[in-house]
């Protein structure tokens, strides 16, 4: 997808990934971490789960393209972040919270060295086949040994809708991350009743996958 298409979403405000709690996924699922351990989240947007992430000590990298998005973010909390330049990011912190607006393939290995964790809640899911190939491939090549985290999917009949969100089946996260992680599957869950805008689209079903990753 490029940059054009989503600050198009963004700004005329099409932004029904956008969830209005923290995921119950989430909640259920996220591993218990040390206090302080570093947790990288790509193409955050300015999803609650940030904050609820915060709130459990942690501290947070969320890796965010549009600026709209980030702006929002710390806008309804009343926060006010400081505002720096990293390399090719403009970097956002406030607390334990900082949110990189740039594009997540320009992401190092240095900038994430002491990441131990990872959320990934509507990064794979938002890119198609090809780009999915190059984020995990980047993902595996940036993020140290041992991370560990959390990896929610959607699973839908694409011919019936043409995305994003796009439908990655349990074969395709095992082919994209098998090799260089152990996802687990945790839990399948029908959730097309609770989303009324994928059944105005046509969809006839959709699946929600709960993985745990962990890095070898």
């Amino acid at each position: 997808m490029s940059e054009d298409f989503w600050q198009a979403r963004w700004s005329q405000d099409q932004i029904g990934f956008h969830l209005p709690q923290v995921n119950p996924c989430l909640l259920q699922y996220w591993p218990v971490l040390p206090a302080g351990t570093r947790v990288l989240v790509p193409l955050c947007g300015k999803s609650l789960d940030l904050a609820w992430l915060a709130e459990q000590g942690l501290r947070v990298l969320g890796i965010e393209l549009t600026q709209m998005a980030v702006e929002a973010f710390f806008s309804e909390r009343q926060l006010q972040p400081e505002i720096s330049t990293h390399g090719v990011f403009t970097q956002y912190r406030a607390g334990s919270i900082e949110l990189w607006c740039g594009d997540f393939f320009a992401l190092t290995a240095a900038d994430v060295a002491d990441c131990a964790a990872l959320y990934d809640r509507a990064a794979l899911i938002a890119l198609p086949p090809e780009l999915r190939e190059r984020y995990t491939a980047h993902l595996t090549s940036i993020l140290p040994l041992a991370c560990q985290g959390l990896l929610i999917t959607l699973d839908y009949d694409q011919a019936q809708m043409s995305g994003p969100p796009f439908a990655v089946t349990d074969q395709e996260v095992q082919r994209l991350l098998g090799a260089a992680w152990q996802p687990h599957l945790l839990e399948t869950r029908d959730v097309l009743e609770d989303n009324l805008r994928f059944l105005q689209r046509g969809l006839s079903r959709l699946d929600e996958r709960v993985y745990r990753l962990a890095r070898v």
